[in-house]
């Protein structure tokens, strides 16, 4: 009962704007004039509707929590353990240096018995093996005076792991003025890093800009999927074909409200990264402005096609998820490397915006305006919302006839 109430009120409510949007047309200025009736009866849907303001503004900012707090590419106390099978000056020197690492939390032993059970039940990621010859193998000039053992179920943890343990191992020999090259020591080669942009090498810095993509996937694509469809379940659109309502008319009053509410949900984001999460944002403020457009431009007409083809919302949900969601997570190098994927999934990302937008936001935020970044990913990005935006504007209802 309750259920047709609310259906009777949206109609009523729709049929009301709709005559009064008629009665100002016989006053002239038509079109402009049932444009923006259409525009205002759209914005009040938005605002009576949770749901539009939930994933509008909640759940971008639990995202970007997420992403800040709860998701994190860099490794920190990684548990590992150290068999000491010589009690020698150096070998406690070479364990100090692991000690006096922020990435280790360590477990000491005398027999690697004691930890290999802790290694094959994950209660440990590695060993390191000081043998009982450590300090004779190391100045005869071994090249392996320490074994490192590393639980491999997970590869790309445990090269991490790896080079982290052999980084500190050389580390060690620079501070005793001493390195391995192959059988023989060598001479000291003094190579000072240098790191641009992300100074502390930190995943978070490139993970907050990049997760702002995902937001707004989130924003134009599952946000505006739900609207047209919303409009049949609810009967809405029934009336508003009933009109002398345009198909131009009908697209851009589902376009402009959503357009909007996207940039305003960006700069919502964009201050909370730059004040509260201590994200630089080096780039011009109107260029991340140009950015967004191009993508909201892709997003608002992938999620519209949707809405237009799918005909119910839950239809339009599940394909938001696999067109729009899933593209902005996995092919948009976010979380994983795009050069490292296959090339026909590498040639895949090419087709979706999000891989676009990852790099510009990367881009405005770390590095600044670099517009040979920026200027192909916003052409390309707005190629491709053209294309959407066509198709969606051609498939739009303009009568019950063509409708459904």
């Amino acid at each position: 009962m309750l259920s047709m109430n609310t259906r009777e009120d949206d109609v009523q409510d729709m049929k009301n704007s709709i005559d009064s949007t008629l009665r100002l047309q016989r006053h002239g200025h038509n079109r402009f004039i049932r444009i923006w009736g259409l525009l205002k009866e759209e914005v009040l849907q938005v605002l009576r509707d949770p749901s539009s303001i939930l994933i509008a503004f909640i759940l971008p900012l639990i995202l970007l929590f997420l992403f800040s707090y709860g998701v994190s590419l860099d490794l920190r106390e990684i548990k590992i353990g150290v068999v000491l099978e010589q009690d020698s000056s150096k070998a406690r020197d070479l364990l100090s240096a692991f000690q006096g690492s922020t990435y280790f939390k360590l477990r000491v032993a005398r027999d690697r018995r004691q930890l290999q059970p802790l290694l094959v039940g994950g209660r440990l990621q590695a060993i390191v093996v000081i043998p009982a010859e450590f300090t004779r193998r190391k100045y005869r000039g071994d090249d392996n005076p320490v074994q490192i053992i590393v639980r491999g179920t997970d590869a790309n943890t445990g090269e991490l792991i790896q080079h982290y343990i052999e980084a500190t191992w050389r580390r060690w020999l620079s501070q005793q003025g001493t390195a391995q090259s192959n059988a023989a020591a060598a001479n000291l080669i003094d190579v000072r890093s240098r790191v641009w942009f992300n100074e502390e090498v930190e995943s978070r810095a490139a993970l907050i800009p990049g997760s702002l993509a995902v937001i707004m996937t989130l924003i134009g694509t599952m946000l505006t999927s739900l609207v047209v469809a919303r409009e049949w379940e609810r009967g809405t659109m029934e009336a508003l074909l009933s009109t002398p309502v345009t198909r131009g008319d009908l697209f851009l009053c589902k376009f402009v409200p959503y357009f909007l509410l996207g940039i305003m949900a960006m700069i919502l984001v964009t201050v909370i990264s730059t004040w509260g999460l201590d994200v630089p944002l080096r780039g011009s403020f109107w260029a991340l402005l140009m950015v967004t457009s191009a993508f909201l431009a892709y997003a608002l007409g992938l999620g519209l096609l949707i809405s237009v083809v799918a005909g119910n919302q839950f239809v339009a949900t599940q394909g938001a998820l696999i067109a729009g969601f899933l593209p902005a997570f996995i092919l948009s190098g976010l979380v994983f490397e795009i050069d490292s994927m296959p090339w026909p999934i590498r040639f895949l990302t090419y087709l979706f915006a999000p891989r676009y937008f990852v790099s510009s936001l990367r881009t405005l935020f770390l590095a600044g305006d670099v517009w040979q970044i920026i200027a192909p990913n916003v052409i390309v990005m707005t190629l491709l919302g053209a294309v959407f935006l066509i198709i969606t504007a051609r498939k739009m209802p303009i009568t019950l006839e063509t409708g459904k």
